[in-house]
C-alpha cells in the first residue's frame, strides 16, 4: 500500500513539478512583452498581467506542493536543532498538523472561492473566468494535502530519487 501510494505521489510531484515550471516561464516570457508593447510600442496590451499574475499563483501553490515534498521548503530550525531528538519528532509532527490545517482551510475557503466567481469574467483576459484564475488555490493545496498525508504515514520522501532528481546532494 505505501508503496502504490508514493509511487501515485511521484506521478503527482513529476506533474506538479512541471506545471510549476512551466508557469514560472510563461511569467518569466510575458513580462518582458507587456513591458515592450508599453514602453517601446507606446501601445499597453491588456492581458500580459492578468496572466502573469494566474501564472504566479499556478507557480506559488503548486510549486509550494512540490517543495513540501522535496523538503525543501523554508525552515527556521534554530530553536529544533538544539531540542533532543524525540522533542524533534514532536515539533514536526506538530508542523505537519499545522501545515495540514492550513491546507485544508485554503482548499475549503479558495473552493468556495472558486465556485462564487466561476462565472464572473475577467475583463483584462476574457478566456478565463475569475473563477478559473483561481483554481491553482485549492488543487495546489489538494496536492499539499496528499504530500502531508504520504509524510505522517509513510515519512519523508526526500531520499526517493524521483524528488532528488536535480539536487546538488
Amino acid at each position: 500500500m505505501a508503496e502504490r501510494y508514493s509511487l501515485l505521489m511521484d506521478i503527482l510531484y513529476r506533474i506538479s513539478m512541471w506545471i510549476a515550471g512551466l508557469a514560472l516561464l510563461i511569467m518569466v516570457a510575458i513580462i518582458p512583452v507587456g513591458i515592450f508593447a508599453r514602453y517601446v510600442m507606446n501601445s499597453a496590451l491588456s492581458w500580459p498581467e492578468p496572466v502573469a499574475i494566474i501564472c504566479m499563483v499556478t507557480f506559488t501553490f503548486i510549486g509550494a506542493a512540490v517543495s513540501y515534498r522535496a523538503g525543501s521548503h523554508i525552515a527556521v530550525s534554530m530553536v529544533t536543532d538544539r531540542l533532543s531528538e524525540p522533542l524533534r519528532k514532536v515539533c514536526f509532527v506538530f508542523a505537519d498538523l499545522m501545515l495540514l490545517a492550513i491546507s485544508v482551510f485554503i482548499l475549503w475557503y479558495s473552493t468556495a472561492l472558486c465556485a462564487e466567481l466561476w462565472e464572473q469574467p475577467v475583463a483584462e483576459f476574457p478566456l478565463f473566468t475569475a473563477g478559473e484564475s483561481y483554481l491553482p488555490l485549492p488543487v495546489g493545496s489538494a496536492i499539499t494535502i496528499l504530500f502531508i498525508i504520504e509524510k505522517m504515514f509513510f515519512g519523508a520522501q526526500y531520499h526517493r530519487p524521483v524528488v532528488m532528481l536535480g539536487s546538488s546532494s
